[in-house]
């Protein structure tokens, strides 16, 4: 069911997170919804005896920068009346969600996950699996399906939110729910796993798998022995609503340096 893939989500490295975690990460890998893999669960893909995968997977996920085929991004549409309100509505109530929890602890009292929170990340996704379901259904700016915060020692900063939608969903589509004249929606693309054995290479300078790697289409994924996945994740757009100016709230290059 679409419902049930929505929640099972990033499981790349699964496998190793979840056999090692310890107590206080419990259910966090489970939890980092609204990104669906089509109900693949790709767990078993990972079981490979490392420790490091996790962190292997975070740290190619953080250099979206340098990811040339493997980002989509939504085009820049010109300017509609009404645009600019639109979107300025959406992230008000954005502001308003954020705000709740801007202690952290609030947001795991609510139902919030810290995606894998013994990996260092530059920013790290608390992410509520019951919005990530809603947000299959229909759009509420009240209801993020992740909290976005950089930690700082033992605390976090809260620093934005982030919206999923289907993946199936169209431009037009990802336009209603905020208008891409402002907004530029994003999903990852041309992912190719790798086979039992190579999920070290992910970490590695000039990694051949992975968000980072040289395989984007599947003749060259299946050659390697790797299982190529058109898209991987849902839309995504990250909006930092305690910025000052409409620029800074829906930042495009932000979003590429606040992995997903």
């Amino acid at each position: 069911m679409a419902l049930i893939s929505i929640v099972c989500l990033s499981s790349i490295a699964w496998g190793q997170a979840s056999s090692s975690a310890p107590a206080n990460a419990s259910g966090s890998q489970q939890e980092m919804s609204g990104m669906d893999m089509s109900g693949h669960d790709m767990s078993n893909m990972a079981s490979e005896k490392d420790g490091d995968a996790a962190t292997h997977v975070m740290h190619s996920m953080e250099s979206q920068m340098d990811m040339g085929p493997h980002m989509k991004m939504t085009a820049l549409r010109p300017p509609k009346p009404g645009d600019a309100a639109r979107a300025q509505r959406v992230a008000e109530q954005a502001r308003k969600a954020a705000e709740k929890y801007l202690d952290y602890r609030v947001a795991l009292a609510d139902g919030f996950k810290i995606f894998f929170p013994n990996v260092p990340q530059k920013v790290y996704h608390f992410t509520n699996r019951v919005y990530a379901v809603e947000a299959e259904l229909r759009f509420n700016p009240e209801h993020p399906t992740s909290v976005l915060y950089e930690k700082h020692g033992d605390n976090y900063k809260l620093i934005g939110v982030m919206y999923t939608a289907p993946k199936r969903y169209t431009e037009d589509q990802l336009d209603e729910r905020i208008p891409l004249s402002i907004a530029q929606w994003h999903e990852h693309v041309n992912f190719c796993i790798p086979p039992l054995g190579r999920w070290r290479e992910l970490g590695s300078p000039n990694p051949q798998f992975g968000m980072r790697g040289s395989i984007a289409t599947q003749e060259a994924c299946d050659a390697a022995g790797g299982t190529f996945r058109p898209v991987v994740f849902n839309w995504m757009v990250h909006v930092y609503p305690f910025e000052k100016d409409a620029a800074s709230m829906w930042s495009v290059e932000r979003q590429h340096g606040d992995a997903d």
